[in-house]
């Protein structure tokens, strides 16, 4: 086996700092190996928001190339979660958002897994109800299966994209390429950082008739 090289020591050390550093994530509970870039997650947490909360806080340090993720969801042995109460925990954080949709989304509940289910207009709906069912107690993982309606005018869409990503503070308007079909944004080009990748992903999912993202990004 490969030993590391000194900048995946270096990495790995940063990688450990920034999670000590994050008080969302739980302290001793992740492993962490690094080797080209490759970062391996390990171990385990008692929510999947705590799980959730270690992954972004990685993908926040410089020199990350990608994330595999093995950290497991162990809950509370004496505590029983119940489906019934995770669904109606997820129905009632979902209802009293005012970014969502009323009606819109429907959550599934198997085993502590929530299914999200609907349509709505914009991205950012999608992503407050999942931000919001993660941290109910029981929850052991999200599957996010909301769709977001498309718009039909790509000439349109691809133009505000392009316009968004070069106002970012994080983004050299230079190597980053915009093209659309449908409602579908294919991102290609290169930046600095996984965490400069996720954020022209994000913003072009912000585009009124974004649907998807086919993130080409490579990490220079």
């Amino acid at each position: 086996m490969t030993a590391p090289t000194s900048c995946d020591t270096d990495l790995q050390r940063d990688i450990v700092a920034e999670l000590s550093w994050d008080p969302s994530v739980p302290a001793g509970q992740i492993g962490v190996t690094v080797k080209d870039g490759v970062v391996t997650l390990t171990g385990h947490t008692t929510s999947f928001f705590g799980k959730h909360a270690a992954e972004t806080a990685v993908s926040r340090v410089k020199g990350v190339q990608a994330i595999v993720e093995h950290v497991e969801v162990v809950l509370n042995g004496s505590t029983k979660f119940h489906d019934e109460d995770i669904a109606a925990a997820a129905s009632l954080r979902l209802g009293s958002d005012g970014a969502i949709p009323q009606g819109a989304i429907i959550p599934r509940v198997e085993d502590g897994w929530i299914t999200l289910l609907g349509e709505v207009d914009w991205h950012f709906e999608r992503d407050a109800a999942e931000r919001n069912v993660r941290p109910i107690a029981g929850v052991v993982g999200v599957v996010n299966m909301i769709t977001v309606k498309p718009r039909v005018d790509v000439l349109d869409v691809r133009e505000s994209i392009r316009s968004a990503l070069h106002r970012s503070a994080f983004l050299d308007r230079d190597t980053v390429m915009v093209a659309v079909d449908g409602g579908t944004v294919r991102l290609t080009g290169s930046v600095s950082s996984i965490h400069e990748r996720d954020v022209a992903e994000q913003t072009a999912l912000q585009a009124a008739g974004a649907v998807s993202v086919v993130n080409m990004l490579t990490i220079a």
